[in-house]
């Protein structure tokens, strides 16, 4: 029995030999009138040679753009001839400085997480690296509401729990989750971690995401699933599971549960959480749409592959995530970095 989804799959196949088919009878035609204009007319040779050279040469330009595939599309040259840069990760005097930047963005990232519903009592959690004491990280007190922590309400921890500054408790999930992705992935410099709505809806099913959107692609082959629900995180043994779904992408979904991300900056784990969040929504609205007769279309590995090296970058996480910080700024005054 043929399925829906195996029809989807042959339908790619028989559209990409199609493209592969048309190129070959395009070159073949170009060889043939090359041939004859040699032959026949000098003169249409020379121009004919000179138009198939240039259409190489784009067509050699264009394959270049596709090897090299770029995490920022942007386009700023004033008329002037000054040429404008996108905003990036800043480079510090010092580590003070960073740790500082560190936690201001942390405490950002609770706000925006409060303003889309991220919250839910005293579950969710994002923590971050700190940059001098490098075993250690930032996170948000147990009972404090998202939508009111500032940077003077951050609890730095070390690896074995302990509170090294600050005066109140932390969730012991989170550090049960937090503390063994962090030892696991030195790479890693944030992580979020809540029960959205979305995500807890699409983490009911234990699978992954079907590459259909082109915001999905963020996550293509940079997600896992942890499919071991034994209740609430509370040992190390647990947290090390989750650290092995997750693996070396950037977003796990945890079954019965609620989504997972982690980044390079806390601004990239935060958007890639918002992001995450969005595309649960979508899956879950394609797959409705599904039940009633519509058939998704899956994006092919190849395209797939080569747009996440796009829409899933580092600096593309990072940079996603100022438009959210500046909204915070305006909304609050600023009143969050206290």
């Amino acid at each position: 029995m043929v399925t829906a989804r195996t029809q989807g799959q042959l339908r790619q196949a028989l559209g990409t030999l199609t493209r592969v088919a048309r190129r070959s009878a395009l070159l073949s035609t170009q060889s043939q009138a090359w041939r004859c204009q040699s032959f026949c007319c000098p003169s249409n040779a020379r121009t004919h040679r000179a138009q198939t050279i240039r259409s190489l040469a784009s067509s050699t330009r264009l394959a270049s753009a596709r090897a090299d595939p770029t995490q920022i599309q942007s386009s700023g040259n004033t008329k002037d001839g000054r040429k404008l840069k996108p905003r990036s990760y800043p480079k510090f005097d010092n580590l003070e400085d960073e740790r500082l930047y560190r936690k201001q963005h942390l405490a950002a990232a609770f706000r925006v997480f409060a303003d889309r519903g991220f919250d839910e009592g005293v579950a969710g959690h994002i923590s971050v690296r700190d940059p001098i004491l490098t075993d250690h990280f930032w996170l948000n007190p147990l009972s404090m509401h998202f939508s009111l922590i500032k940077v003077s309400d951050l609890i730095l921890c070390d690896e074995d729990g302990n509170v090294v500054e600050g005066n109140e408790c932390v969730n012991g999930a989170a550090f049960a989750i937090h503390s063994e992705i962090h030892k696991a992935r030195p790479d890693v410099t944030a992580a979020c971690h809540a029960h959205s709505v979305h995500g807890k809806a699409f983490a009911a099913f234990g699978r992954e995401l079907e590459m259909i959107t082109q915001d999905a692609l963020r996550f293509y082959k940079s997600h896992g699933v942890y499919r071991d629900f034994r209740g609430v995180a509370v040992d190390a043994e647990e947290g090390r599971r989750i650290a092995a779904a997750l693996g070396d992408g950037k977003a796990a979904i945890l079954q019965n549960h609620g989504l997972l991300t982690v980044g390079k900056s806390v601004d990239e784990a935060a958007f890639w959480f918002i992001s995450l969040d969005k595309t649960c929504q979508a899956q879950l609205l394609a797959d409705a749409a599904a039940a009633g007769g519509y058939e998704k279309q899956i994006i092919d590995d190849e395209e797939a592959a080569f747009t996440a090296q796009q829409v899933g970058g580092p600096d593309k996480g990072w940079l996603a995530f100022q438009p959210y910080y500046d909204e915070q700024l305006a909304k609050t005054k600023g009143d969050f970095l206290n």
